[in-house]
């Protein structure tokens, strides 16, 4: 029941990139806004994160900063330092202007994934502009021995190593994701996204969702998957997910086939028949409703 993965998936595009960033004291740089996500790991010394907005956050060795809604932000040694301007915050095209090779003070592990930003899921909504993930000793093993394959693969190169940096982004992202959701239920009840993954029931009626999106779906149906009566499933779902479940069941088909016509080459027809419509019409209403554009032409706008 990946729900998570699939939030994910729906909304990637193209292929994440990373790059290791070595300064020496005094060192300053600033990153514009971007349509995707980032991320930072401190491997060596410490640094400053400097948020367009809000507090700065002081980071140190095994710290990870994640910014999932691509917002501008700084990184410097101190405070006072001043900050050179970057091109993008797509961390490679950073890169070559901040490399300061084996002077280094510190050593930061960056990376940024590309999301298509029109129809984000609502689990992305909910998350802050910057997830700080301070280390702690015997905690979120999984996450920093992502970190250390990630580092070795980049200062080490080998055959395959651009399928193997691209997986273990992949990995990075849904381990920082997790590692926030638990912290929700840490620090008391959880609510929304964070409180629907902790909730069986529903989890699995939005997992079949995912699953089968063409299947004629009934509150009644979906309720029995997540074994509970028809009004009390629609109540909790409702409460949960923020929208009743044929509204997300609609949400979810139209983002699915907005991700189809962006990604593959397959026929519209082919694309109503697995979001559930057997008439290309009903289909092209739907999806301009939704969209604003027909499917034809929704194709061709991203393409052009």
């Amino acid at each position: 029941m990946d729900v998570l993965s699939d939030a994910i998936g729906v909304m990637r595009t193209g292929r994440p990139h990373s790059v290791e960033i070595r300064k020496h004291a005094p060192w300053g740089v600033r990153a514009e806004p971007f349509s995707g996500a980032g991320f930072h790991v401190v491997l060596e010394g410490t640094c400053w994160l400097i948020p367009a907005e809000g507090a700065a956050i002081a980071l140190s060795v095994g710290d990870v900063v994640c910014l999932p809604h691509g917002c501008g932000h700084a990184l410097a040694d101190s405070l006072s330092t001043p900050l050179a301007g970057a091109p993008s915050a797509a961390l490679r095209e950073m890169a070559p202007n901040a490399d300061d090779g084996e002077r280094a003070t510190t050593v930061l592990l960056c990376g940024a994934y590309t999301l298509d930003r029109t129809r984000p899921h609502p689990l992305f909504e909910e998350l802050p502009e910057v997830i700080h993930l301070p280390a702690r000793l015997g905690h979120r093993t999984p996450l920093h021995a992502a970190v250390n394959l990630l580092g070795d693969e980049i200062a080490n190169p080998d055959h395959g190593t651009e399928a193997v940096v691209s997986a273990l982004l992949d990995m990075m992202l849904l381990y920082i994701l997790r590692a926030w959701l638990d912290e929700q239920t840490d620090d008391g009840p959880a609510t929304g996204w964070a409180a629907t993954l902790r909730d069986p029931a529903i989890t699995t009626a939005v997992h079949h969702i995912h699953q089968e999106p063409a299947r004629h779906w009934t509150v009644e149906a979906l309720g029995t998957k997540a074994g509970l009566s028809r009004a009390a499933f629609s109540r909790r779902f409702t409460a949960l997910v923020g929208k009743p479940p044929l509204g997300y069941l609609t949400w979810w088909r139209m983002t699915l086939a907005a991700q189809l016509l962006r990604d593959t080459d397959k026929p519209v027809q082919t694309i109503a028949q697995r979001t559930g419509y057997t008439s290309e019409f009903a289909f092209a209403k739907a999806f301009k409703r939704e969209h604003g554009l027909a499917p034809g032409r929704y194709r061709h706008h991203l393409r052009k």
